[in-house]
């Protein structure tokens, strides 16, 4: 198959990307992948293993990061500090000595105070909903005359005011 790029050259890579649940592959000859920048996915392994490769064979021992560790995903307070995004909810447990100033200065709180809406205006006494349930059983014994009565213009105006008692 030839490079989907310059479409001279074999396609020696495939490139697969998923953009905002769209998947798309691209075929590229050497050439085409060095210019666009996928001739190496992997730039600073081959320093890496040979440093591991080196603490091995060496009599020494790998140095072992004093990072504490989410039981459950494995996150480092480090990958949430690059990422801006927590791990699992066991990092809360976890790191709450740490991210607890960071939650206070972003949300002023470390508790939920939802809204709620004013008391006086909200609320409804017992004789109030008496009142209007009294209010749309009278309503409802007038509509149901007018419709009798063949009145459908008197009907439509109780249905709506029953409506909006009710809604």
């Amino acid at each position: 198959m030839l490079c989907q790029h310059c479409k001279k050259n074999e396609a020696t890579t495939v490139v697969k990307t998923m953009i905002n649940g769209k998947y798309t592959e691209y075929r590229l000859c050497s050439d085409c992948a060095h210019e666009l920048g996928y001739d190496s996915m992997f730039p600073d392994f081959a320093a890496d293993f040979g440093g591991l490769l080196s603490s091995f064979f060496s009599n020494a021992l790998p140095a072992v990061s004093g990072a504490t560790h989410c039981k459950s995903c494995g996150s480092t307070l480090n990958d949430i500090k690059r990422t801006g995004k927590v791990g699992c909810a066991d990092c809360y447990d976890t790191f709450f000595s740490e991210l607890l100033p960071t939650i206070r200065s972003v949300h002023g709180n470390t508790e939920h105070k939802g809204k709620c809406p004013d008391a006086v205006e909200y609320a409804v006494s017992e004789e109030q909903t008496e009142e209007k349930s009294d209010k749309i059983a009278q309503l409802k014994a007038q509509l149901k005359k007018a419709i009798e009565s063949e009145n459908f213009e008197r009907a439509a105006q109780l249905r709506d005011e029953i409506k909006g008692l009710e809604g």
